[in-house]
């Protein structure tokens, strides 16, 4: 496979002044899903009592050299893209180790880089190479080295109606917006000195800054169970 992987056209983003939001409130399910279809991050924030963070997530098919460098420049930059098991499986990229003993599971596999038109595999250039080439159908398992510079993570069967991480909703969102299901995330974390990880109302700031839809982990669930419902 060669490296010719369209990264799209050109894409900025412009941040604007903003004033905290007097009340709290996250954005809709549809406005949510309408951003992402059209390739913009969102801002997805799991439950307070769990890990209290919020995710950049973009759709991996979508994500170009000019998005991973933002993504990287405004989170921890441990930049990772999940993947349903069954692709994983494609791919022959295994789980990281046989028992996980993370706090909440997260399922970590093996890292990657793809093989053609990357040097290091650590610039946004060779990331966003990567997660688009992960994201695509035709890639096979020899189009990656192991290991490289990309963190994939399996998803589990079910979605977030299975387990309500930011892993699952990647892929959900991904599926729900009739796009391959390979997601990008990473964690928020604050401009600050010591960069700490953003919570709700600094993700709120941060999401209204950039121009970015704002959902939890908790709308996606409900959103896919109604779903689920209307099918049967």
């Amino acid at each position: 496979m060669d490296s010719k992987v369209s990264s799209g056209s050109a894409w900025r983003a412009v941040a604007r002044d903003v004033s905290p939001r007097s009340k709290f409130e996250f954005d809709s399910m549809e406005d949510a899903l309408g951003a992402f279809k059209a390739g913009e991050f969102l801002v997805v924030m799991d439950d307070e009592d769990r890990e209290n963070e919020g995710d950049l997530i973009i759709a991996g098919s979508l994500c170009t050299t000019e998005k991973m460098a933002w993504m990287i420049k405004h989170t921890s930059g441990y930049i990772c893209v999940a993947l349903p098991q069954e692709r994983l499986e494609e791919l022959d990229i295994p789980m990281m180790v046989p028992q996980n003993e993370e706090r909440h599971r997260t399922a970590y596999t093996i890292t990657v880089d793809y093989k053609y038109g990357t040097s290091t595999g650590i610039s946004a250039h060779d990331r966003a190479l990567t997660v688009r080439s992960l994201a695509s159908p035709s890639a096979t398992s020899a189009d990656f080295t192991r290991p490289g510079h990309m963190v994939p993570l399996r998803s589990r069967d079910g979605g977030t109606l299975t387990r309500k991480g930011h892993t699952e909703s990647a892929t959900d969102l991904c599926i729900l917006s009739d796009l391959p299901a390979a997601g990008v995330l990473c964690e928020l974390v604050n401009d600050d000195e010591t960069g700490s990880m953003a919570r709700r109302d600094d993700c709120r700031l941060f999401a209204d800054r950039w121009g970015l839809k704002m959902i939890s982990v908790e709308m996606l669930a409900e959103w896919r169970r109604r779903e689920t419902q209307e099918k049967q």
